[in-house]
């Protein structure tokens, strides 16, 4: 077995399989954000649409995002949750762009109007024949050179502590947990994806006492290279245990100019043990001179902006790269 797999190593590596970088478009959708993920061998998965009109501006840049990793299909889309900034754009972005399967958590579990009609409008994308797969905290994800590990969906968090994390959290005695959150925002898939010795956590919209779960008394994630701020860091979520035990040493703030990057949460980030950096989509006015980065870090700085998103390349040994598409700064990060 020990020369098979040998053999195999050098297969990939005379390919040149094993130096292809995981190649990653955060994209604005303004108070939203879409991320685009293409594996080495060509894969790709997309995370939530964007919001529906405004003359078509989210499933535009994310076509164009597709486009320019060379796509010419999306093969999985995952719907992290019901609300209209993440399932709200996939009608439109369905019917520009070819999807070949969609992720969900099952139904919609709020029963307003609004939100029957989002899942009437995602379910008529369904019945042109696409194939869905519905998940569970602890299920893995059909993709070939990554493992996306699901460690929250439907209200669920998983039991046990995914490869790499487990350890004690000493953050949790001091941890005060918040009202229920009864929305979908608490139903928000989340997921961790491991790529070599490189791992991502982006937990979608969950809230402050779902996090907790994950985080308490053990961290069931543990350390990660890169964190998207869960719920566009408004502080109904990005609790210090579930962040600062997650220890990134790279994190994107996916706000909107006056949604998310509220002062709390931003100021949770950014002290994040061992954290080098901070990126954000836009620039928060709440935030004020306080609590924003740098510019060079900000993809949008005017509130009326131009769409720029956020680029990353991670290899396999967890060096990672992070441009800016507003000002082409990019700025590489070595483990």
């Amino acid at each position: 077995m020990p020369r098979v797999l040998a053999f195999l190593f050098c297969l990939l590596a005379a390919s040149g399989l094993l130096a292809q970088p995981l190649r990653m478009v955060f994209v604005d959708t303004e108070g939203g954000q879409a991320t685009l993920i293409l594996t080495p061998r060509g894969e790709s998965l997309l995370v939530d649409a964007g919001f529906p009109g405004n003359n078509g501006r989210d499933s535009d840049r994310i076509v164009a995002a597709a486009r320019q990793l060379g796509l010419q299909r999306i093969d999985w889309l995952l719907v992290t949750h019901y609300h209209l900034d993440h399932v709200g754009g996939v009608p439109e972005l369905a019917a520009k762009f070819p999807i070949g399967a969609f992720i969900d958590h099952g139904d919609n579990t709020e029963t307003s109007p609004q939100a029957r009609a989002l899942e009437d409008n995602y379910r008529k994308v369904l019945a042109t024949g696409a194939k869905r797969l519905t998940v569970k905290p602890g299920d893995v994800l059909p993709l070939k050179d990554v493992r996306i590990e699901i460690v929250a969906a439907r209200g669920e968090t998983m039991t046990k502590a995914v490869k790499g994390g487990g350890q004690k959290n000493p953050l949790c005695p001091e941890a005060e947990r918040k009202a229920d959150d009864p929305t979908e925002n608490a139903r928000s898939i989340g997921f961790v994806l491991t790529f070599g010795r490189f791992r991502f956590a982006d937990l979608g919209d969950l809230t402050w006492n779902k996090e907790l779960d994950l985080a308490c008394p053990d961290h069931r994630i543990g350390p990660v290279d890169l964190y998207l701020t869960t719920h566009h860091g408004l502080d109904l979520s990005g609790c210090p245990q579930i962040v600062h035990g997650m220890r990134p040493r790279v994190a994107i703030m996916n706000n909107g100019a006056r949604k998310g990057g509220s002062p709390a949460a931003w100021r949770i980030v950014s002290s994040s043990p061992g954290l080098q950096d901070l990126w954000q989509l836009h620039y928060s006015l709440a935030g004020g001179k306080d609590a924003n980065v740098a510019e060079e870090r900000i993809a949008n700085i005017e509130e009326k902006c131009q769409g720029f998103g956020i680029e990353l390349q991670a290899t396999r040994g967890g060096v990672i790269t992070v441009r800016n598409q507003r000002n082409n700064f990019a700025k590489t990060y070595r483990p």
